[in-house]
């Protein structure tokens, strides 16, 4: 059986560096989706509750774009447009972080699992 893996604290942040989080990590688990949105954005979801997350720096950078039930509040740096992380629509009281923002080559740590988000409906049970 392999051994379960140890919780470990990330920094992270979009390409500019005005928007700066830390994150820690207990379920190494993402899921790469095929959604309309996260396709485009390249996203690999890893949720944490709100304890788990720090806003380090950069609310003041942080546009939101919402779309569909306007559930999931999208942020991006407003500067160099990257999306570190967002509120989703499955979990609104958590964040999703996109583990392709963590700083440094981590994602090799990380098990990315597909998730069928273009039928999102029929799925959203999946996400844990």
């Amino acid at each position: 059986m392999k051994k379960a893996k140890q919780p470990n604290t990330y920094n992270g942040g979009c390409h500019c560096g005005a928007v700066r989080f830390q994150v820690t990590v207990d379920n190494y688990k993402v899921a790469d989706c095929n959604c309309s949105i996260c396709r485009k954005k390249g996203f690999l979801h890893l949720i944490v509750p709100p304890e788990q997350f720090t806003l380090l720096q950069g609310t003041e950078a942080l546009i939101t774009y919402t779309f569909n039930t306007r559930v999931a509040h999208h942020m991006f740096c407003r500067i160099c447009g990257i999306h570190s992380f967002y509120r989703p629509r499955s979990h609104p009281d958590a964040f999703d972080v996109n583990v392709h923002c963590l700083d440094g080559d981590v994602l090799d740590q990380f098990q990315i699992l597909p998730f069928d988000g273009a039928n999102w409906e029929q799925n959203v049970h999946l996400i844990r």
